[in-house]
């Protein structure tokens, strides 16, 4: 049992041969999928393949690199979007400043907006960040003062002092394929010192295929290899680590539980 806990499967990289990426991810003990918001204006994407198998869920929410497209987007428009079943979070947002496509004023400003929208709905945010560690740290600290909320820092590769923040506020983080990289030894040990409770695995597909896939099309059956190094991080056996990630996916993401507040 596992569950890749952040993909973009509505992206066009996967529409030739979705049926059998889809039955690879099974034959790797897949179960669920969370296809994580990048546009809000793909959304209906997002909710076609998410309506079309019952295992695929979806989020709401736009990047950073599209924050400058979607200026004076508003909290409320998230809300109104959240309200469909197959949607489970809000996100993925937060800051980039490592390729800065978006102006950081407006990355921040669309962040804060998203925030808000996980505050009154009480779904998790999907959080991306990469070079803004203590602004997004600083941001996740207003906000979660006025009114707690709850979220994931996906696809961590981010400095210990963001991971022990993100922990201290209730926050789980997700292991990518880039824990695999030779060159990843310091978020390793990262990892390592994250407790079991708080712990997701993920694929970030197509992006970031783990080895020994790396520099393939990344796709959700290869989360397994992830989960694979990230069991022999924590010295637990694989099939205790997939139990685990997965039943933190459940309590995470509560709506695409049947153990949560919605029974479809």
């Amino acid at each position: 049992m596992l569950v890749d806990s952040h993909c973009h499967l509505d992206f066009n990289d996967f529409e030739e041969d979705m049926d059998d990426i889809l039955t690879r991810a099974k034959e790797s003990g897949v179960t669920a999928i969370l296809d994580a918001g990048n546009n809000i204006g793909e959304l209906p994407n997002q909710l076609k393949l998410a309506e079309r198998y019952p295992f695929i869920y979806t989020a709401v929410g736009v990047h950073p690199h599209e924050a400058a497209a979607y200026p004076d987007i508003t909290a409320a428009e998230f809300i109104k979007a959240a309200d469909h079943k197959k949607i489970v979070a809000i996100g993925e947002c937060g800051l980039d400043y490592y390729y800065d496509y978006s102006p950081r004023d407006v990355q921040k400003k669309v962040f804060a907006e998203q925030i808000k929208a996980a505050q009154e709905t009480g779904l998790p945010l999907i959080i991306h960040t990469r070079d803004a560690d203590d602004d997004t740290i600083a941001l996740l600290d207003e906000y979660y003062r006025q009114k707690p909320f709850t979220g994931v820092i996906h696809c961590f590769s981010s400095s210990r002092k963001l991971a022990e923040f993100a922990l201290s506020i209730g926050f789980y983080i997700s292991a990518s394929g880039i824990i695999t990289f030779n060159k990843s030894q310091e978020l390793r040990e990262i990892f390592a010192d994250v407790p079991l409770e708080r712990l997701l695995v993920e694929t970030d597909a197509p992006f970031l295929a783990p080895c020994p896939m790396r520099g393939r099309r990344n796709e959700p059956g290869f989360v397994r290899y992830t989960a694979e190094k990230l069991a022999q991080i924590k010295d637990i056996p694989f099939e205790k680590l997939a139990e685990i990630t997965s039943d933190n996916f459940a309590k995470l993401f509560r709506k695409a539980s049947d153990k949560g507040r919605f029974d479809y």
